[in-house]
Formats: structure tokens, C-alpha cells, sequence
């Protein structure tokens, strides 16, 4: 057995966290075997832990291949996929990283605000197809003075809210309970909160509780001059549901930052002006990237020396 903790790592990360997981474990990658099963035959008896991306997680039966398990780290802040009552049922641990992406990704919210009701990314469009001089493109809508309602008011969610107020926007929430200590208006239905918003940006966690939350009776209530922006998790919209909404000009438009079946995308966006499409890169600074690498080792290294976990879930 090596002298280091042996780690299974489930997918390609950062190659400056790579080198360091390197450094520091014997490193395992499970993304490069062909015979999956074998190869966790083969390692079993020595994983202690593993890191992966919060997308990809671990279920129930990864971990039931891994006797020795000791903890999941999950690059991201997300985990819900991660089989969490698998995970307590075996007293393994859980950790994510938290706090280090809330800025970037709130800033990147905001910019897709801006990307899509300025027609930024449509106006690059039309000035690359040769449209300029030939044709007009139509007027943008004002962000400023806008109302702004934001589902799932966690860090993130209160860092839009903060970058908000410098564009004096009205702000109101939705979330499972109220929140009294927050100064914003919660709204406990996410119709109503649609229904009085002219932008939705949806910031709250993945998992069965969200699944398909947003829908056609949430499309609707946003209305034709209403605009989406989803930096949570694709399973929180309904995909078709949107495209039908797309469409049919139910809605004004969309920024859409993940989706369902990542990394494939519906090809029926790719002919829609209204929506902007970016490849899940709302925490993808270098310097947001960094941090989070560098959390995640933290919390492997802690628990292979006896130390309180940074972050830990469960």
C-alpha cells in the first residue's frame, strides 16, 4: 500500500489541482479506464477518498465499490449529486467549496442580465453575419430601475442582490421559508414573484426539490417582456417547456448558463435570438478556479490528517 492516501480522481480537474493531488496522493483516474468496473476492482481495497466535479458527484454504487471510502470532496459548491444518505449511512464524509466562487458568479449573473437585455451577444451576431448597414438592430430594454427577483437567496443570490442595488433595482425573493434577517421582500410563491419581475434569475440548488421547478405556469407568469437568467442547474428548468416560451415570444428571452444534459444543449436554442448560451462558466475565473482547487485539496488533506474539515456537508 503507498505511503500516501490513495484518491480516486472520477474526471479530468484543473491541471494546476491535478499537480498538486498528484503531489500529495496517489491519484487514481477513474475517466481513463475503458473497463470501469475492473478498474475499481483493482483499487478498491485502497480509496480513501474522492474528488470530483459537483456535476458528476458519486452515487451509491461508487461508493459501495470503495470498502476503505473515507470522504467525497466535490469540486464546486454544488452536491447534489451526491448519494448523501448513502454517504451518512457509511460515515463518509462530504465537502464542497463554498464562499470562494459567490463573487465571480454573482458578477457573471449580473453580466448576463446585461448581455441579454442590451443585445450584446445578438449585436456581435449581427455585426460578424454583415447585417450592420443593411438592416437595424431592434432596441434594447433598460436594466436600471428594473424589477429583479432572484430564486434561492443563499450567497450567491445575496450577491446579486447587493450588485443590484447599485442599478437601482427593486429586489424580491422566493426560497423554501422566508428569511426575516434579509432586507429583501420574499415572495412565497414563484409565480407571483415571475408575475412582478422583469428579470428571474435563478440561483438556488439542483435536485429532485428544484426539478422543473421553473415551467410553464412560471414562463407565463414572467410574461413577453420577461427575461430568464439560470446559473443554478439545469434540472430546474424545463427545457421544453423554455424553448416553447422561446418561441413563441411568451417571454422576452433567456441567459442560460447550464442545462440538463450538459454538456449536450437542445440545437433548437441555437437558432433562437432571444436566449444567450454560455458553457457553464459562471465561477470559471482563473483566480475563482484557483481558490476552489485550493479548498478542495484542503479538505482532503484534512481529513487524511486528522484535522476539522473546511467545508464539509455531511
Amino acid at each position: 500500500m503507498s505511503a500516501r492516501p490513495d484518491i480516486l480522481v472520477t474526471g479530468p480537474l484543473d491541471a494546476g489541482l491535478m499537480a498538486k493531488l498528484e503531489d500529495a496522493f496517489a491519484v487514481h483516474k477513474l475517466w481513463l479506464t475503458a473497463d470501469r468496473d475492473r478498474f475499481l476492482a483493482e483499487c478498491a481495497g485502497s480509496i480513501r477518498g474522492i474528488a470530483t466535479r459537483s456535476v458528476v458527484g458519486a452515487n451509491a454504487a461508487l461508493m459501495a465499490a470503495l470498502p476503505r471510502l473515507e470522504i467525497i470532496a466535490c469540486f464546486g459548491v454544488g452536491y447534489e449529486a451526491v448519494d448523501l444518505p448513502a454517504a451518512r449511512s457509511r460515515g463518509i464524509r462530504v465537502t464542497n467549496t463554498p464562499d470562494v466562487l459567490t463573487e465571480d458568479t454573482a458578477d457573471f449573473a449580473i453580466g448576463a442580465i446585461f448581455a441579454l437585455a442590451r443585445r450584446i451577444v445578438e449585436g456581435d451576431r449581427f455585426i460578424r453575419a454583415g447585417r450592420w448597414g443593411r438592416e437595424v438592430l431592434p432596441s434594447s430594454v433598460r436594466v436600471r430601475g428594473k424589477r429583479l427577483g432572484i430564486v434561492g437567496l443563499g450567497r450567491i443570490g445575496l450577491g446579486i442582490a447587493c450588485r443590484a442595488e447599485a442599478f437601482n433595482m427593486t429586489i424580491a425573493w422566493h426560497g423554501p421559508q422566508p428569511k426575516p434577517a434579509i432586507p429583501y421582500r420574499y415572495v412565497a410563491d414563484i409565480a407571483e414573484l415571475a408575475g412582478e419581475s422583469d428579470f428571474l434569475v435563478l440561483t438556488c440548488p439542483g435536485g429532485p426539490a428544484t426539478r422543473h421547478l421553473v415551467g410553464r405556469a412560471v414562463l407565463d407568469a414572467l410574461g413577453p417582456r420577461g427575461m430568464l437568467v439560470n446559473i443554478a442547474r439545469g434540472s430546474v428548468v424545463d427545457e421544453l417547456a423554455l424553448l416553447q416560451a422561446l418561441r413563441d415570444k411568451t417571454i422576452a428571452g433567456a441567459a442560460l448558463d447550464v442545462f440538463a444534459d450538459e454538456p449536450a444543449v437542445p440545437e433548437a436554442f441555437h437558432a433562437l435570438d432571444n436566449v444567450v448560451l454560455t458553457p457553464h462558466i459562471a465561477s470559471t475565473t482563473v483566480e475563482t478556479r484557483a481558490a476552489i482547487g485550493d479548498l478542495l485539496f484542503a479538505n482532503l488533506s484534512a481529513q487524511f490528517s486528522g484535522k476539522a474539515l473546511p467545508s464539509a456537508v455531511a
